[in-house]
């Protein structure tokens, strides 16, 4: 086509260019460029640090010939071509040669290809954009029947549809995305609040309970995803949980201190009555009240614990010179009887052949009373002997016991009666068996006979018990 051609016969049906509009500079008639786009729109920017990488790797692979797809008249009018030959006028050109201004509106074409690739591929890296890009998308379509380019347009408008289409389907599916993130992470505080709930209303484990929900708090930071009004409210519960449990350990240590403070003042009171006693010489009497002391003590809980260890160490030193005394006094005592250890092993051994009970026991038994007797005289022994004579003597006692029990055992008048009752029966079968034998009566002699040798074998049994006794 020429350049002459009007504006009733431009295909795109254009409205005839304005005049130029300031000198030398190039003029769209009015058409915006992209740059004035992108004032006009809230155009979707790539992150800073990646923006320029981005769009310089664009522009780079973009390969256009403004020459194949417009001209420049002698007028300075620039002509946009479609595929099917058909021009518009988009603008004039009067800034330099015809080959400058190619240059300068195949540049726009680029930068304007340039931000389509740059927004296709934030589709990709960023889904959940979807509805911003797919308005700068449908924003820059509609601005291409002005666009003051020089390239194949109708590309660009085929790349726009398909980011518009996408944005649809990538928006959808960031949307579920989302809703699943959402999901999980309102899932995740929610297990963490039952966590929480729970240690707040059961755990004794005091600082390990406390360490692990401030575990959970750390933990609680790093779920994102969730919206303000539902984590506000899972917040709220966490947050009472947490003031559940400081209010519940508050009142433990409260009562801790309580409990404390009370055993300091019975185990001070404890002090005072066992050093009242530190030098009693009523060995048995106080010994039991200290032992009393003692148990008071246990029973008190424990007080603060520095307190605790002094108050200790003072009722401990009250006890030890107590004991203390009471052990010299019989470390002293056991030196003076250890003589009347000496005189009872004598007793010991001269008695021990004397009490036979086996040989004659009512013998037996007068030693052993004279042995006890003389026993008592000597008095004590040692503390640490004390056991050792009393089973000497008391082996000598047992022995001589045993034999008095087997003999009343032999002797039983019932166990002999028994065991006449059943001799008697013996001789009154046999008696029978005779008479039957003198009748001829063979089976009857016999019968009684097999009772009378059962008779007799229950007697023999009885017998040896009372001898074997």
């Amino acid at each position: 086509m020429s350049s002459s051609t009007s504006s009733n016969q431009n295909p795109l049906n254009k409205p005839a260019p304005r005049p130029d509009v300031g000198a030398g500079k190039p003029s769209p008639a009015g058409v915006p460029s992209p740059a004035a786009l992108a004032k006009k729109r809230a155009a979707v920017k790539p992150a800073a640090a990646s923006a320029p990488s981005a769009a310089t790797a664009a522009g780079a692979a973009i390969k256009n010939d403004p020459s194949a797809w417009g001209r420049i008249a002698e007028d300075g009018s620039v002509y946009l071509r479609n595929k099917a030959g058909e021009e518009c006028m988009i603008g004039q050109w009067q800034a330099g040669t015809a080959e400058e201004g190619l240059a300068h509106y195949g540049k726009r074409y680029v930068d304007l290809a340039t931000e389509i690739n740059i927004l296709a591929a934030r589709l990709g890296t960023h889904p959940q954009d979807a509805a911003k890009t797919r308005a700068t998308a449908e924003e820059l379509k509609a601005s291409l029947p002005e666009a003051a380019v020089l390239g194949d347009v109708e590309a660009l408008e085929r790349e726009l549809d398909e980011i518009i289409r996408e944005s649809g389907v990538a928006g959808e599916r960031a949307k579920k995305e989302k809703e699943e993130r959402r999901a999980k992470a309102i899932a995740a505080k929610e297990a963490l609040i039952a966590e929480a709930e729970q240690i707040a209303a059961d755990s004794t484990e005091w600082k390990a309970a406390g360490d692990r929900l401030r575990g959970i708090l750390e933990e609680w930071k790093r779920i994102k995803g969730v919206d303000r009004r539902t984590d506000d409210a899972l917040w709220k519960r966490f947050g009472r949980a947490r003031d559940a449990f400081n209010r519940r350990r508050g009142a433990h240590f409260a009562e801790l201190d309580r409990n404390r403070a009370s055993a300091r003042r019975i185990k001070e009171e404890l002090v005072e009555k066992a050093r009242a006693l530190q030098d009693s010489t009523d060995w048995g009497n106080t010994a039991r009240a200290y032992r009393e002391l003692m148990d008071q003590w246990k029973a008190a809980g424990r007080a603060p614990r520095e307190i605790d260890d002094k108050l200790w160490a003072q009722f401990r030193a009250a006890q030890d010179k107590f004991f203390g005394a009471r052990d010299a006094l019989n470390r002293e005592r056991d030196k003076e009887y250890e003589a009347n250890a000496v005189a009872k092993q004598a007793l010991i051994d001269e008695y021990s052949p004397l009490i036979d009970p086996e040989k004659n026991l009512d013998a037996a038994k007068q030693k052993l009373r004279e042995l006890q007797e003389r026993w008592e005289t000597i008095g004590y022994v040692p503390r640490g002997r004390v056991r050792e004579f009393e089973d000497k003597i008391g082996a000598l006692e047992t022995k001589v016991t045993k034999a008095e029990e087997s003999q009343w055992r032999r002797t039983d008048p019932e166990a002999q009666a028994r065991a006449a009752q059943f001799r008697a029966r013996v001789a009154e079968f046999e008696k029978q068996a005779a008479t039957a034998e003198a009748k001829g009566k063979t089976k009857q002699a016999e019968k009684f006979k097999a009772q009378a040798e059962q008779w007799r074998e229950w007697a023999e049994a009885a017998e040896q018990a009372l001898n074997s006794r």
